[in-house]
């Protein structure tokens, strides 16, 4: 039987193995040709939502090539290196618990500004709002970020809450959900989707914080048509390959203000005349934002050498 080369999405990885849905349907697992093993690529060859072009031949399947990536989500892998978490996205939704495990505004912060340095515009998902002593946070968190114009969603998946609306979003394109391992995202696809059938996990009784119940990467395909990338938990979150200068891009109260700053190049942090101090000193940008942006651009410079 002759070759056969056909475009496809990687769908799942798995020991050098990948799991590829071609463009008529058919779904292989293929392995990666030597000469895109010498590629220098940022993170790994190969992931989830990765356009590629394989051959097949018999019952084999080859990746022969992989096409430029629109998007990639990556941030800080073990050491000096890059993961990278999903590419070609749409839209990632950043998911916080209100409560077991409680988030906080730095965890958020983290999260939307991975996002936003990946290029993409976050949308923050409060979840667990069914639990008690939840509605202070969850008024308080939506008010501030959708003040610097972040969509925000407040969930609860045993009672429903927001999920009809999350559904229509993941409907269309490649999504995902990112956030720290026990925050609800398995729970809420599977409110999304009933017949996932997605494994959730309780907290750890000795740390209060979650099992990662997501133990390798792959693309979920919805009933209603939507893609969505599901990856393993995570609440260390470092940037990867921001430098100090951009992290102010991803915090887009302050790169309003920055042209009023009295210098070009103003770090916010020291100068004289440096418009967006003055607006933490009268209240228009929020302390846990601004300390928020001191820790990151910090971790940056010296991520950078600076």
């Amino acid at each position: 039987m002759s070759e056969q080369r056909h475009p496809g999405v990687v769908h799942e990885t798995a020991g050098g193995v990948y799991t590829v849905v071609l463009d008529n349907g058919q779904r292989v697992d293929a392995s990666l040709r030597g000469r895109l093993k010498q590629q220098q690529r940022t993170g790994s060859r190969v992931v989830i939502g990765d356009q590629v072009q394989v051959s097949v031949e018999g019952e084999g399947a080859t990746i022969e090539s992989v096409d430029d990536r629109h998007t990639e989500l990556v941030r800080r892998g073990r050491g000096r290196t890059a993961k990278i978490l999903a590419a070609n996205l749409d839209r990632v939704f950043v998911v916080i618990a209100l409560r077991e495990p409680r988030g906080s505004t730095q965890l958020i912060d983290r999260m939307l500004v991975l996002v936003e340095a990946s290029g993409m515009q976050p949308v923050l998902v409060l979840n667990k709002a069914d639990l008690k002593a939840t509605e202070s946070d969850a008024a308080v968190w939506a008010a501030l970020y959708r003040s610097i114009g972040y969509r925000v969603l407040i969930t609860s998946a045993p009672s429903a809450k927001g999920v009809s609306e999350l559904h229509d979003e993941l409907c269309s394109g490649i999504s995902a959900l990112i956030g720290p391992s026990g925050a609800g995202k398995s729970t809420l696809l599977n409110v999304v989707d009933p017949g996932l059938k997605l494994r959730t996990g309780a907290l750890s009784r000795k740390t209060g914080t979650g099992r990662h119940t997501t133990v390798g990467s792959r693309l979920i395909t919805l009933e209603c048509g939507g893609l969505v990338a599901d990856t393993p938990g995570f609440g260390d979150v470092g940037l990867w390959s921001v430098d100090p200068e951009t992290v102010e891009s991803c915090f887009p109260e302050f790169a309003e203000l920055s042209d009023d700053c009295r210098f070009r190049g103003c770090t916010h942090l020291h100068e004289p005349g440096c418009a967006v101090r003055d607006a933490l000193e009268d209240g228009r940008i929020a302390t846990s934002r601004y300390e928020s942006y001191e820790t990151l651009r910090q971790e940056a410079k010296e991520q950078d050498g600076y």
